[in-house]
C-alpha cells in the first residue's frame, strides 16, 4: 500500500479514498471501522466519530504531533479546487510498507527493507489513549492524561454546566461561560494562550491563508461568535489564521509537540493587573493574600479527605461484613480495569441511565462483554439500595433474572458489573416503532411468560421472597435470543417466613406500574409485582404506554380502555396491529386477560404468579377480571377526573 498511500477526495470525479477493516480476521467484507479524510482526519465506528487526528496545521495532524510515521516516510496535506487529500510516502526506494488495518480498529505499519532483508514494525496502536475518544471531555473542555488516567478541564472562563457530574468523572455535560461577553465592546473582551494543544474541532472553523496572526486576532474580536483562534500553519514561525465559532469541541493537552490556541474571555477572566505590571505593592498583597488561602484551604482539604477517608474505610469494613456474614462470595474489580473496558466511561459506551446512576458497556481485556452501573452522587438511590442489591441478586440464579458479575467499591467509586444485553430493554423495543417490528407474537409471549417465571422465582422458588418493587418494561433487559431478565433490585424487599406483605413511609417506584395500596398507604407485597406485571403485559399487547395513553373520548387511561374493549367483547382491538400478522387470537386473549387479573383494584383479587404462569400455559381456567385500579367511568368529566385519581408524590427513578 505503500509507498504513495493517498487519502482524501477527488472534487471532480466525486471519488473518496479511505482505507477500511475487515469484518474479522478472515471475512474481507467491510468491516466497523474506517479512517477518512472529512478535510479533517478521523476514525469512524459505523457513522459514529471514534477519533478525531485533527486537522493539518504544516507539519503534522493537531491530534498526532508526534508520529512514528516521521521516522521513515514524509507526508502532505494538500487542498485546491481538485482535490482534497494526505499522502504520505517513503524517500528510500528500497523500502516496502503495508499499512494494515484490523477489524477491531487498531492501526499496524509493517516496512521491509530489502537491503537489509528485515522487517520493521514502525508502529501499532489501537487507539487505547482515553483522551483520544472524540469529545471525551465536552464542549469548552480539555482532557489532559496525568499518569496514564484522563482528566477534564473547563477552559479558563469557563465552568461546569453540572458541577456534580463533572467532579465525579461525568463530563460529557460541556462547560459553559462563567461570565457573558459584552460584543458590543471588543475591549472587554482578551484571549487566554493554551501552548500544547490538539486543536479543536475544524467543523464550525473559517480560515485564511494569508492572514497574519496580530490581525487573526482583530478579526476574532470583531466577530461575536468567534471563540478562538490559531495560526493555520505552524511552519516557519506561523502564517495563516483559523477561527472558531461557538463551542471548542475535542480538545486535549499534549505532554510534547501540539499547538498555540487562543480562546476568548471576557476582561474579567484575565489578570491585568499582573499582566500590565500595575506595581509591586499590589503584587506582594495578591502573594501574601493567596498564601493564607491556599494554606487555609490546604487545612481543610486535609480535614475534608480526613473524614473522607475514614467514613470510606468504615464502609468498606461494614461491606466486607456484609459479604462474609451472608456468605457471598463476590467477585471485585479494580477501578482501572473498569475504567479501561468502558474507554474511561465514555458518553460512547453509555447504555442509559436510571435512579442508580448511568450504566456503560465494557469490554475486557479477554473480549468479555459487561454493564457497569456506576452510582452517581445526585441518585436517589444510595449504598443502602447498593448493599440491598449486591445481597439479594448475588443469590439468585434463574435464567431469567440478569446474572450480577461482580462489584467495585475503590475511593469514592461504587459500581456493579452484570452480564451484557445486547438488545438492551424491553422499552427499547415495544415503544419504538422500527424495532417494534422485531417483535412478532411468539417472541412477545416468550417474553410474556419468561417475565412471569422470573417473577415467581422472586416470590416463591428463590432462597428467599422477594418483592421486586420497580418493575417495569425499563428493567426487563434483553439478551440475545431475545429472552427476558429482570433487572435493577435496588429497589427490592425481602418478606421473612410467612409473611406476605409490608409497609413503608418511604414509596419508591415509577409511576404508572405501582398499584394504589402502595402508591398511597405504602403497603407492597408480592400482589404489588403482580399489579405491575399486569401493565407491562398489557403494554408489550398494545405498544402503548400506560403513564402516557389517554382515550379523549372515554377519558380513559390504558388500564381502563383495556377494561372497556374487554367488557364490549372487542378485547384483541387492543393488540398491535404489527402483531396481528401470525398471533393466535384465544392466546392473546388469554394474555390480555392474565393482564386485567393483575391489574384489578383489590390486592386479594389478583392472582399470584405460580397462578399467572399456570393461566398463561393454558392449564388453569382464568377467571372474570373486575374494574382494574385508576380506572375512571366513562362519564367522569377532566374536570372530576383530578378529583377521583390518587394525589400522591413518588420517587421515580427514570
Amino acid at each position: 500500500m505503500l509507498p504513495g498511500m493517498k487519502l482524501g477526495w477527488d472534487l471532480i470525479t466525486g471519488i473518496e479514498r479511505f482505507v477500511s477493516c475487515w469484518k474479522s480476521e478472515d471475512d474481507p467484507a467491510v468491516g466497523e471501522y474506517s479512517v477518512k479524510i472529512d478535510p479533517q482526519l478521523f476514525k469512524w465506528n459505523g457513522s459514529v466519530i471514534k477519533t478525531r487526528v485533527g486537522s493539518w496545521n504544516g507539519l503534522s495532524f493537531t491530534g498526532y504531533p508526534v508520529h512514528e510515521f516521521k521516522i521513515i516516510f514524509t507526508d502532505e496535506f494538500v487542498v485546491n479546487e481538485k482535490e482534497v487529500y494526505y499522502e504520505y510516502q517513503s524517500p528510500d526506494r528500497s523500502i516496502y510498507s503495508i499499512y494494515k488495518f484490523t477489524y477491531s480498529g487498531s492501526g499496524q505499519c509493517l516496512s521491509w527493507k530489502s537491503q537489509t532483508r528485515s522487517l520493521l514494525e514502525v508502529f501499532s496502536r489501537a487507539w487505547q489513549d482515553p483522551c483520544e475518544n472524540y469529545a471525551l471531555c465536552g464542549s469548552n473542555s480539555i482532557c489532559n492524561m496525568k499518569d496514564n488516567v484522563p482528566t477534564c478541564e473547563c477552559l479558563k472562563g469557563y465552568v461546569p454546566k453540572f458541577p456534580e457530574q463533572f467532579n465525579i468523572s461525568y463530563w460529557s455535560n460541556d462547560c459553559v461561560p462563567r461570565n457573558k461577553s459584552d460584543c458590543k465592546n471588543s475591549n472587554t473582551d482578551g484571549f487566554w494562550r493554551y501552548m500544547g494543544m490538539k486543536l479543536p474541532d475544524t467543523s464550525s472553523s473559517w480560515f485564511s491563508t494569508t492572514t497574519n496572526l496580530e490581525e487573526c486576532q482583530v478579526l476574532c474580536l470583531k466577530n461575536c461568535s468567534c471563540t478562538a483562534y490559531a495560526s493555520l500553519d505552524i511552519r516557519n514561525g506561523g502564517s495563516g489564521c483559523i477561527h472558531w465559532s461557538h463551542s471548542l469541541i475535542d480538545l486535549r493537552l499534549f505532554s510534547q509537540g501540539g499547538d498555540d490556541l487562543y480562546v476568548r474571555v471576557p476582561a474579567s477572566e484575565l489578570d491585568y493587573a499582573m499582566a500590565n505590571g500595575q506595581g509591586n505593592r499590589k503584587k506582594l498583597v495578591g502573594i501574601a493574600v493567596g498564601v493564607i488561602i491556599f494554606g487555609l484551604t490546604i487545612c481543610a482539604c486535609i480535614l475534608i479527605n480526613k473524614k473522607r477517608g475514614v467514613a470510606r474505610i468504615i464502609y468498606r469494613k461494614h461491606y466486607e461484613n456484609i459479604l462474609k456474614n451472608e456468605e457471598i462470595y463476590l467477585p471485585t474489580f479494580d477501578l482501572a480495569i473498569i475504567a479501561k473496558a468502558t474507554d474511561n466511561f465514555s458518553s460512547s459506551n453509555k447504555l442509559g441511565e436510571g435512579g442508580f446512576g448511568p450504566v456503560y458497556k465494557g469490554t475486557l481485556a479477554d473480549g468479555k462483554e459487561l454493564a457497569v452501573k456506576r452510582l452517581s452522587e445526585n441518585s436517589g438511590q444510595g449504598l443502602e439500595e447498593f448493599k440491598n442489591e449486591v445481597v439479594l441478586i448475588a443469590k439468585l440464579q434463574h435464567r431469567n433474572l440478569v446474572k450480577l458479575l461482580g462489584c467495585c467499591i475503590e475511593g469514592e467509586e461504587i459500581m456493579l458489573a452484570y452480564e451484557y444485553m445486547p438488545n438492551k430493554s424491553l422499552d427499547k423495543f415495544i415503544f419504538d416503532e422500527t424495532r417494534r417490528k422485531l417483535l412478532d407474537w411468539p417472541k412477545s409471549f416468550k417474553i410474556i411468560v419468561g417475565i412471569a417465571r422470573g417473577l415467581l422465582y422472586l416470590h416463591q422458588d428463590s432462597r428467599l421472597r422477594i418483592v421486586h418493587r420497580d418493575l417495569k418494561t425499563s428493567n426487563i433487559l434483553l439478551d440475545a435470543n431475545l429472552d427476558p431478565k429482570i433487572s435493577d433490585f435496588g429497589l427490592a424487599r425481602t418478606l421473612l417466613g410467612d409473611q406476605i406483605a409490608a409497609n413503608t413511609t418511604r414509596v419508591a417506584g415509577t409511576y404508572g406500574y405501582m398499584p394504589p395500596e402502595y402508591a398511597m398507604r405504602g403497603h407492597f407485597s408480592m400482589k404489588s409485582d403482580a399489579f405491575s406485571y399486569g401493565v407491562i403485559v398489557l403494554e408489550v399487547i398494545s405498544g402503548k404506554k400506560n403513564r402516557e395513553f389517554s382515550d379523549s373520548e372515554h377519558y380513559l387511561n390504558l388500564l381502563g380502555h383495556a377494561w372497556m374493549l374487554w367488557s364490549e367483547g372487542k378485547e384483541l382491538e387492543l393488540l398491535d396491529e404489527l402483531l396481528e400478522g401470525i398471533c393466535t387470537p384465544s392466546e392473546v386473549t388469554r394474555c390480555i386477560q392474565v393482564g386485567l387479573l393483575c391489574v384489578q383494584r383489590r390486592p386479594e383479587d389478583r392472582p399470584d404468579m405460580s397462578s399467572v404462569v399456570l393461566m398463561l400455559n393454558g392449564e388453569k381456567l382464568l377467571p372474570k377480571p373486575k374494574v382494574p385500579a385508576f380506572y375512571i367511568e366513562r362519564d367522569i368529566t377532566p374536570e372530576a377526573d383530578s378529583l377521583l385519581m390518587p394525589n400522591y408524590t413518588v420517587f421515580s427513578p427514570n
